[in-house]
């Protein structure tokens, strides 16, 4: 069977006479056509198109066969221009026999291959013995074929961070060319765009996508960004594991279902390169391993994920509530489920702002750990997230320094966490330090450590610093709507009683339930309810608590 043709290597021909073009053309696929995609072209110019669209959809171009004398781009000029794109391809220049002096000359202008003397009759003595030669000598040294979208972007571009950050949590299969690269410059050539302009998408079909958002990007690889439906049983707001939880859940117990995240399904979990404790996996599972298979079973029983949308509002209506988007538009369900989570807290000082995304990175940034080899590598952070990253980080890096503001790592850390990265011989802790500073131009190049009962200050030289502190829930967005305590998370629950009576605007004749949140029907679960355990397996639990107390919920509609 011969391979699909988006597959095969192209063999390129050009020549401006129709009739030889199509001479050409046949002859090459009565030989090659099953193996090889014979495309032809009548001018130089045309040719460079198509070897643009092929370079953009990833595809191999095996020979280019251009005739010498064209009008407008001679052969040899479509030659040097295409090995800018292809430079593996072999090339062979078809001429008449007055213009051999040309085609040797053409030898040291272009590193010509081979040239061909019209006519080339018969082929099996004078055009297919060359090819076969060319062919050889092409696979001996083929460069392997660029399935999927292709990313371009500055080595040290904070949004060129974000977007293989991005495609890498959503599980996006995807290829990353530094624009400073041979291969990077040659696909801005292709696609005629220049290094201003960072980064580039080329997608699967050979499309461009300059300076894409996320939600741009997720609608061309696949990512569902549209709800199906306007009106559904149950909402999941958030894709951690309490959200993904909730999600199958309900979707699995014949609630029609939707979960909405706004960038990526595993929330902070998700991040996490080893999760040690978590029941049933005793060799450990990676945050993005389990939160996947999670996302997965949940799609499998019918829920909807919704990816790249920010909420931004609830809306109560009669006994519908509705999540409004930052676009403005709303989706709406009987019950909702608030599993949204938290973010890292950001640090404060002067170039730590600046330099985010070019050396200083908040949470694991996994897309950033090859580039730690026997590299000094600097983690902030007491709690499980910050060892579990100097731990994986620690497998290539030259050292990892765990800096922990409290004066006892045992204070946050799992004991059999705290350890492994004791015994590690490449990770050194310093406890009772914070960093102050970041200092570097176009990316980090050193940090200041501040003692916090000395207050003294030593700057080290590092370009990556990891930074796993605090947790700030992201409900600003609930400001005027439910009752949340004074750090942000929602109170739900016995934690709304007031002398054990319901809050004031309570309007049902029943106390809330004990994840039900001042709003009837809006349930939170996960690291975004007060006093929850922040831990992945009390995640788990809650979405699938929160779950059967919907039921309990709709029965009374």
């Amino acid at each position: 069977m011969a391979p699909d043709a988006a597959a095969r290597p192209a063999l390129v021909t050009v020549d401006d006479d129709a009739a030889v073009s199509r001479a050409v053309a046949r002859d090459l696929r009565r030989r090659y056509g099953e193996q090889y995609r014979v495309v032809r072209a009548e001018s130089g110019a045309e040719a460079l198109d198509v070897c643009r669209e092929l370079k953009l959809r990833g595809e191999q171009v095996a020979v280019l066969l251009a005739d010498h004398r064209m009008p407008g781009m001679s052969g040899i000029e479509f030659l040097e221009q295409a090995m800018d794109l292809f430079p593996a391809a072999r090339r062979v220049l078809l001429t008449a026999y007055a213009d051999t002096d040309a085609a040797i000359d053409a030898v040291n202008v272009v590193d010509l291959d081979h040239y061909l003397l019209k006519p080339w009759d018969p082929p099996e003595e004078k055009l297919y013995p060359v090819l076969d030669a060319q062919l050889d000598a092409w696979r001996a040294a083929a460069p392997s074929a660029v399935h999927g979208p292709k990313v371009v972007g500055h080595r040290w571009s904070a949004r060129s961070s974000q977007l293989r950050e991005f495609l890498a949590r959503n599980q996006v299969p995807y290829r990353w060319f530094a624009s400073d690269s041979p291969e990077g410059a040659r696909l801005l050539e292709a696609a005629g765009v220049d290094d201003a302009r960072l980064p580039v998408v080329v997608t699967s079909d050979g499309d461009v996508l300059v300076e894409p958002d996320d939600a741009t990007v997720a609608a061309r690889v696949g990512l569902e960004v549209q709800p199906a439906e306007d009106f559904y049983d149950l909402v999941v707001v958030g894709g951690g594991p309490a959200g993904l939880s909730a999600a199958l859940y309900g979707a699995s117990e014949g609630l029609r279902t939707a979960l909405v995240e706004r960038t990526a399904t595993g929330g902070q979990a998700g991040q996490s390169s080893r999760i040690e404790n978590y029941l049933g996996f005793p060799d450990g599972v990676s945050g993005a391993q389990l939160t996947e298979r999670a996302r997965r079973q949940a799609q499998r029983f019918g829920a909807e994920i919704v990816m790249t949308r920010d909420v931004c509002g609830l809306d109560v209506n009669g006994s519908a509530r509705a999540v409004r988007f930052a676009d403005g538009s709303t989706l709406a369900a009987h019950c909702v489920i608030l599993a949204n989570g938290v973010s890292y807290r950001e640090l404060t000082g002067p170039g730590l702002g600046t330099l985010t995304g070019r050396g200083v990175f908040y949470g694991s940034a996994l897309t950033e750990a090859p580039g730690c080899r026997d590299q000094d590598v600097y983690v902030v952070g007491g709690a499980n997230s910050a060892g579990q990253a100097a731990m994986y980080l620690a497998r290539d890096a030259r050292s990892v320094t765990l800096v922990v503001r409290a004066g006892d790592l045992r204070a946050s850390m799992s004991h059999y966490l705290v350890e492994q990265v004791e015994a590690h011989p490449r990770i050194r802790v310093r406890t009772g330090t914070e960093v102050v500073e970041a200092i570097g131009d176009e990316h980090l190049e050193q940090v200041v450590l501040r003692d916090a009962a000395t207050g003294d200050k030593q700057t080290v030289d590092t370009g990556y610093l990891f930074v796993f502190i605090g947790a700030a829930p992201l409900t600003a967005w609930l400001d005027g709507t439910l009752d949340r305590d004074p750090r942000g998370f929602v109170r739900s629950g016995p934690d709304l009683l007031v002398d054990g009576r319901p809050p004031a605007g309570w309007p049902l004749d029943r106390p809330p339930y004990h994840l039900e949140t001042s709003v009837p029907g809006v349930f939170a679960a996960g690291d975004v309810r007060a006093e929850s355990a922040k831990r992945v397996a009390s995640a788990v639990g809650e979405g699938a608590m929160a779950v059967m107390l919907v039921h309990r919920y709709l029965e009374q509609l």
